[in-house]
């Protein structure tokens, strides 16, 4: 049996059982060791390192040597004595980790600790930013004297480890990489290839949706990729993302604006409904936005990618929209890399492209979701269950009862999103040097083959373009195209340019 401390001595001894697992793991073993494995850590200490059996002892040890939990100390605080942690304080008042300790009660549960004024010492970071992804300016606390640089609020917090493949995605160079295609292909081809990038982008976005074949959709959705990537101020508030749902969804949309309902992702089984995932209560959506907002804020100037994938993921995860979080999710990556000049106008990343490329890439962005939804339904296994129909304010049917809302706002408001940081920053690496290099390779060889062309016969590039379908997808040039220009119905000059065409 493990004989374990910090973190995982206070789950045992406090029955206390977070959604996410600790990224630390500490134990009592006979010599000192650290085993890593895949961003997780187990560290074994010798016997001599064993915290005091209280409270205080293995949470100063967490807090000192495992960092930050913060949904394990959400859930901790709202059931742990107060007078506990006034004790602490009361006997170690300049003590570091007591006073992160007090200073993470008060901002986890809003409740106040009764204390006496603390003496005038240097002040300390509530989370190591060395360690974990911070706010760009920090806020002093003098009550417990500690540098608030968490980067989000008490009702959306998401957290970010800064593991060698997070500080990596930190230090993507986004310049050196685009101009690489850049000095390949040039940058008038790379920004023509814009255009058809864009709605790629679309197209593929639906696909995920499963609604690959909606073409006035993919059409309405790219304009709204090119024309307001980077342009709203505020991108989260209600009636900016009200907007960019009917930009996307169309003015005849059935449902607009921030859901009032129950929602959960899932599919339709042989034997009813399977539960994928489960999206928080309707009443706390406005807070997790505005914390996520608040992230938006206060990480400005920081890594643009991490930045990019919190937006995206929490906006998921929340799912706050009564449609389109899906589409709306993925349009706040290039708004984000747009609006934090990662990229320009009129450039568009066809991110989802990357990501329904082949049936496994689309399968590893569902893994990237299940890191936080396949524990959670493991959690809430026994606490939903399917009723008669019932009206929700906003007119939508449901049927789904979940029973635990606000135990599971403890894991909601506080995502670790470490590993979809790291995937982000993969896809947009594939992205840039494929899915872009593919597509201005395509037009630079399509360019030249009308050039070629052109030397036979001449037209405008549309014809010209329609000609060379017509010989890629049928080996020959179809009759409509002979009757509509006669000249391509000349036998030596329809062999030189299905000559062109499938020779290239």
């Amino acid at each position: 049996m493990n004989d374990y401390i910090g973190y995982q001595w206070l789950a045992n001894h406090y029955s206390i059982h977070p959604v996410q697992k600790f990224r630390i793991t500490s134990r009592i073993e006979s010599r000192r060791s650290t085993v890593h494995d895949n961003g997780y850590t187990i560290e074994s200490y010798p016997a001599s390192s064993r915290p005091e059996d209280s409270l205080r002892g293995h949470l100063l040890f967490a807090l000192k040597n495992e960092g930050v939990h913060l949904e394990f100390l959400s859930r901790l605080f709202a059931s742990l004595p107060k007078a506990e942690l006034e004790a602490w304080i009361k006997e170690e008042p300049t003590g570091q980790y007591a006073r992160r300790a007090c200073f993470f009660y008060e901002w986890l549960t809003g409740n106040a600790l009764k204390i006496d004024s603390l003496p005038n010492v240097r002040y300390v970071d509530a989370i190591d930013p060395d360690h974990c992804f911070t706010a760009e300016n920090a806020v002093n606390n003098s009550r417990f004297r500690i540098r608030n640089n968490l980067p989000g609020t008490r009702d959306f917090c998401p957290l970010i480890f800064r593991t060698d493949k997070v500080i990596q995605a930190e230090n993507y160079d986004f310049e050196k990489t685009i101009q690489k295609l850049e000095e390949e292909f040039g940058s008038d081809l790379l920004m023509r290839s814009s255009v058809w990038l864009t709605i790629k982008e679309s197209r593929a976005s639906f696909a995920i949706e499963h609604e690959e074949d909606q073409n006035d959709r993919i059409k309405r959705f790219a304009h709204v990729m090119e024309h307001s990537c980077g342009i709203q101020e505020y991108p989260l508030k209600e009636d900016s993302l009200k907007k960019l749902q009917s930009d996307i969804l169309g003015s005849n949309a059935m449902r607009l604006g921030i859901r009032q309902s129950p929602v959960f992702v899932g599919e339709m089984g042989h034997f009813g409904d399977i539960v994928h995932y489960i999206a928080p209560n309707a009443k706390d959506i406005q807070g997790m936005i505005e914390g996520l907002q608040f992230f938006q804020n206060a990480t400005v100037g920081k890594s643009p990618l991490v930045r990019a994938a919190v937006l995206s993921f929490g906006f998921v995860y929340i799912h706050p929209m009564s449609d389109g979080n899906g589409r709306i999710s993925r349009f706040l990556i290039n708004d984000t890399l747009r609006r934090d000049k990662a990229i320009f106008a009129p450039l568009i990343l066809p991110i989802s492209a990357t990501i329904t490329h082949t049936p496994a890439s689309r399968r590893h962005y569902d893994q990237i979701l299940e890191i936080f939804s396949k524990p959670f339904m493991h959690s809430y296994q026994s606490k939903y269950h399917f009723t008669n129909e019932q009206i929700a304010p906003d007119g939508v049917r449901y049927n789904l009862i979940f029973d635990a809302y606000e135990d599971a706002c403890h894991a909601w408001r506080y995502l670790d999103l470490t590993e979809h940081v790291v995937y982000l920053a993969e896809i947009v690496d594939i992205t840039i040097a494929e899915e872009m290099r593919k597509e201005a390779s395509y037009l630079r060889h399509l360019r030249q083959m009308r050039s070629q062309i052109k030397e036979i016969i001449d037209g405008p590039d549309g014809d010209i373009d329609r000609l060379i379908r017509s010989i890629r997808e049928t080996g020959t040039i179809s009759n409509k195209l002979q009757k509509e220009f006669p000249i391509l119905a000349t036998e030596e000059i329809a062999k030189k340019l299905i000559s062109i065409v499938l020779k290239s």
